[in-house]
């Protein structure tokens, strides 16, 4: 396949060169790349050469379509994007892509995708593009939503490179790129941008004030799992919510994971309810809807030493402005099976309003259960 360049939007799209390994290695110190990509690590000028010169042998073989990205007036490498594989066959391929980091929040990776897709729909006639990336690289997938992708779902144990961490999945087709310079879809100021600068952090500590305590709320670590099991064998813990009977540390070491991986995700946010000595007193789960982005709903749970003190009223409430303010929700909702008296002192405190019964809304250790239904508004907090 002979090479092709491409400029659009202020971008030139070009093969590899030899003389571009030296910036290549430059570039791929950067702690992201490192975390995100495949490239080897440490990283050494070996690497990079192989890298530009591999890159001029797809070309020559036809089973990719590398190009390095550079501004089209200067000529300044700033990132990679191409076709990893070309599959004539089935008429798919699959889309990689890096910014170098003097070059990031500048568009960069969504004008050089798109103007790779384009290419790749009009010159090879590929009717499919597939685009994966590790789960929690939200920077790469708002480049893929931007250039128009749809992300539809996520593979378990993806990657065994990266100790088998599970990937999203997305796919592109050609009325689904949007024009050069045209409206991005996920763009600036828009939730899914909004999100992703969250979700792509770490998770924040957050403070709250429960009389003359100030209470911490914090991810959960490995120190809290004692205090958690202690919680989770508590006989009101087991009577009211589904924790498993006969909790256990291999329970919590479980949870402590599934956590860690949906603050990743994007899909919801956990928080430890520490004292003012910093240990264990509760948890709170603020859980995104996966149907309506404005819609979360929230669990809980207080330690049992921890109990009739104020924390957790005053940790919701904390949890829920940071859900108003910082992921833009709209509304925030609490469940509790009839008859859970605390959990329902402790929404009322913290500003839910109960608005009625669900009968047999809940599942709840092999029957059906009637809950109470309560919900929190952004504007209620004004």
């Amino acid at each position: 396949m002979e090479p092709v360049e491409i400029t659009e939007d202020g971008l030139l799209l070009r093969p590899w060169r030899a003389a571009d390994a030296d910036t290549v290695h430059r570039a791929c110190q950067d702690p992201d790349i490192q975390r995100w990509t495949r490239v080897p690590r440490p990283y050494r000028p070996e690497h990079a050469q192989k890298f530009v010169a591999d890159g001029a042998r797809q070309w020559e073989l036809g089973t990719g379509a590398p190009f390095a990205v550079c501004d089209a007036a200067s000529g300044e490498l700033l990132g990679a994007c191409g076709l990893n594989t070309i599959n004539r066959q089935h008429e798919l391929s699959e889309i990689g892509y890096w910014t170098a980091p003097w070059a990031r929040r500048r568009g960069v990776a969504v004008g050089a995708v798109r103007a790779t897709a384009r290419w790749a729909f009009d010159e090879l006639k590929v009717r499919r593009l597939l685009w994966t990336a590790l789960v929690g690289n939200h920077a790469s997938r708002l480049v893929a939503l931007r250039a128009g992708f749809h992300v539809e779902g996520r593979l378990r144990a993806a990657d065994p490179e990266q100790d088998g961490c599970h990937e999203w999945v997305g796919s592109l087709l050609p009325g689904d790129v949007p024009a050069p310079a045209g409206v991005s879809p996920a763009g600036p100021g828009t939730l899914a941008a909004r999100r992703a600068g969250v979700f792509g952090r770490e998770q924040p500590t957050l403070f709250a004030t429960a009389g003359r305590h100030e209470l911490i709320l914090r991810p959960m670590e490995v120190r809290d799992l004692d205090q958690l099991v202690a919680t989770c064998r508590d006989p009101e813990t087991l009577r009211w919510t589904t924790v498993p009977e006969s909790y256990q540390r291999t329970d919590a070491e479980h949870f402590l994971t599934l956590v860690q991986g949906t603050w990743a995700a994007g899909t919801s946010a956990s928080f430890v309810v520490a004292d003012p000595a910093d240990r264990y007193a509760g948890s709170i789960d603020l859980r995104l809807s996966a149907t309506d982005p404005l819609l979360a709903d929230v669990g809980f749970m207080t330690a049992p030493h921890a109990r009739g003190r104020g924390y957790q009223p005053a940790a919701l409430a904390a949890v829920c402005a940071w859900g108003f303010t910082t992921l833009g929700l709209a509304r925030v909702e609490w469940r509790a099976n009839v008859g859970n008296v605390a959990s329902r002192r402790v929404a009322e405190k913290a500003g839910f309003t109960l608005e009625g019964t669900a009968r047999r809304a809940l599942h709840h250790r092999g029957t059906r259960v009637d809950a109470w239904l309560g919900a929190l508004l952004a504007e209620d907090l004004t």
